[in-house]
């Protein structure tokens, strides 16, 4: 009882307004979304205890009917104010928030938003936001793909701190500066004294094309492991036929080995996502990836080789309806070394394919 409680007294400070279902429908500042993804995977190296790759969030069960991401949103926007709160379940959330205290598993979103400018689209925002890296996001429905490539899902989702923020009168650029708390974190490490940084800046020459760069300096350590992280993410949007897009990626992060090192660990992924749209409904797309990670900064395998693998995809989607989407995608992992399990011994692929049913209002 006390987190409704405490819900609709949160939802009364960002949504004072919203006092009834009608006054929802009446009133075009202040609207709330839902979002609900089913999925079933099979993993044909079929792991005993149903938790599949410790480097995977999403997705990541093997052989039962699960909900990936359950999401209710609510967002206020004026002319010189904005807000948002979003509350998840699922297994994406038990998976990405396992490092967080428990009162803050379950928040999606957090954040407000001031305009610092009478003439410009100037914002300060601040609190819990989606992440500034990368091409893909946690909205199954938003993605090429079914399931998330190996550099989103080893790169942040979701970022806490402040940010500024420009968008230009034609629309074409965005701009924005962050301080962050760290490598995908809301609340710090323990003994983590370190202020993050991160930029995006994003560039729409037209509908067809978007260019993006952004990064992240920081540490994620304690003071006394201290070690400085640098990480970009590069990637490209291509509309080429009506049918036909594809999206060009590619991130790249370093390391220090150690506190005050002059050497650093070094790990990439590049990615080629293609998707063609038959109609409106049907719809066929791949993923053609690489992982490298031999110091095991990010997965760590405790293997000669580290973490170098392959991975190939490919999705069908069919459009039941404009607010429901059926997926279905078969995907494999081929890796230098064995490091996927099957039947108490290690093996060097994995192949598993992913359904899952989408519905948003």
């Amino acid at each position: 009882m006390k987190k409704y409680i405490i819900t609709g007294f949160i939802l009364g400070i960002f949504f004072p307004k919203a006092q009834s279902a009608d006054s929802l429908k009446t009133n075009s500042k202040i609207n709330f979304s839902a979002y609900a993804e089913l999925f079933y995977t099979y993993d044909f190296n079929e792991p005993s205890n149903h938790i599949r790759q410790n480097f995977l969030y999403s997705y990541n069960r093997h052989n039962e009917v699960n909900l990936n991401l359950g999401l209710v949103k609510g967002s206020y926007q004026d002319e010189n104010f904005r807000a948002n709160l979003a509350l998840m379940a699922g297994t994406y959330a038990q998976d990405n928030m396992a490092a967080e205290q428990d009162a803050l598993r379950y928040v999606n979103e957090a954040n407000i938003g001031i305009k610092i400018s009478k003439s410009k689209n100037l914002w300060v925002d601040a609190g819990i936001m989606p992440s500034h890296i990368g091409w893909e996001s946690a909205i199954g429905k938003d993605n090429t793909n079914l399931t998330r490539s190996l550099a989103a899902e080893n790169s942040p989702y979701f970022e806490t701190g402040a940010k500024i923020s420009y968008t230009s009168d034609n629309g074409k650029w965005f701009l924005s500066g962050l301080v962050l708390n760290g490598w995908q974190r809301i609340a710090k490490p323990e003994g983590n004294q370190t202020i993050s940084f991160g930029h995006q800046l994003t560039f729409k020459p037209n509908e067809k094309i978007t260019l993006n760069s952004s990064s992240f300096i920081g540490n994620d350590k304690a003071k006394d492991d201290k070690r400085m992280r640098y990480f970009h993410d590069l990637y490209g949007s291509f509309q080429l036929t009506n049918q036909f897009s594809t999206t060009l990626g590619f991130d790249i992060g370093a390391e220090q080995k150690e506190k005050g090192s002059e050497s650093y660990n070094i790990w990439y992924s590049p990615n080629v996502l293609l998707k063609y749209q038959f109609d409106n409904q049907w719809a066929l797309a791949g993923r053609l990836e690489y992982y490298s990670d031999k110091n095991g900064v990010i997965i760590n395998t405790d293997t000669p080789n580290g973490f170098q693998t392959f991975g190939y995809s490919l999705n069908v989607d069919y459009a039941i309806s404009k607010n429901v989407v059926f997926r279905t995608e078969a995907r494999s992992f081929s890796s230098k070394d064995a490091i996927f399990m099957k039947n108490d011994e290690f093996k060097k692929e994995n192949f598993f394919i992913t359904t899952s049913l989408a519905a948003w209002f």
